[in-house]
């Protein structure tokens, strides 16, 4: 692909991810907290794709031989981030189905309590 393409096509796939998020925000479907990450990594690609000298200079200082080794370290971080934020969710989920699980079981125990002493009498 030459210049003239991947420009128009980066920012237009920015515009993309960016209306997307915010669509399955206004849906339900995604939590603000959830949001947050992609909407700033959508913010960011958008800004990059604007302007791409950013992205070279910002390679420069920080010692990056090619713009796209930063680019995939960024996004590699962002997904470690986003896989961060899930296990923690994952296990907090976990927990309360396990309290919920062994409340339910002494919830049964005691109606089949109850049901036995109804019997008896």
């Amino acid at each position: 692909m030459t210049t003239s393409v991947i420009y128009p096509f980066s920012i237009v796939t920015s515009v993309l991810l960016l209306a997307l998020i915010i669509h399955m925000l206004r849906k339900e479907r995604f939590k603000e907290r959830h949001a947050l990450i992609w909407l700033i990594a959508g913010s960011i690609s958008l800004i990059v794709s604007v302007f791409p000298v950013i992205l070279t200079w910002l390679a420069t200082i920080l010692g990056f031989s090619v713009p796209a080794n930063l680019f995939f370290f960024i996004s590699i971080v962002m997904l470690f981030l986003v896989s961060l934020q899930t296990s923690t969710e994952l296990t907090t989920l976990e927990e309360k189905t396990r309290i919920l699980a062994e409340r339910t079981a002494i919830l049964q125990s005691r109606l089949d309590e109850i049901d036995d002493a109804k019997r008896r009498d």
